[in-house]
């Protein structure tokens, strides 16, 4: 996945928002997915992955339904920015070397 910023986790954000309470945990980590595979496209072949553009999360987050983008004194905002921050935690974690 292409390097992260401010607007990819908002757009993943917005995207859970959109989507069911019950559903965000596996959207989120299927835009995960989407972003990592279409930067692996672009590195292969140079061009934009047809369904999930140029490996960024933002771009695989908004092929899906966008909340408005609320300020952060909306919880539900709130809590599916920390949705998409802890599954990008996990993965930073999960390709870290152990320092044991």
């Amino acid at each position: 996945m292409r390097r992260l910023l401010h607007g990819d986790v908002s757009n993943a954000a917005r995207a859970l928002m959109a989507s069911a309470p019950e559903c965000r945990q596996a959207l989120c980590q299927q835009m995960l997915r989407e972003a990592e595979l279409a930067d692996q496209h672009v590195q292969r072949t140079g061009r934009l992955h047809p369904k999930w553009g140029n490996g960024s999360l933002m771009m695989a987050a908004r092929k899906y339904r966008q909340a408005t983008e609320p300020g952060f004194d909306d919880i539900e905002f709130i809590e599916c920015f920390q949705i998409v921050l802890e599954h990008l935690r996990q993965a930073l974690l999960k390709d870290q070397p152990s320092k044991l």
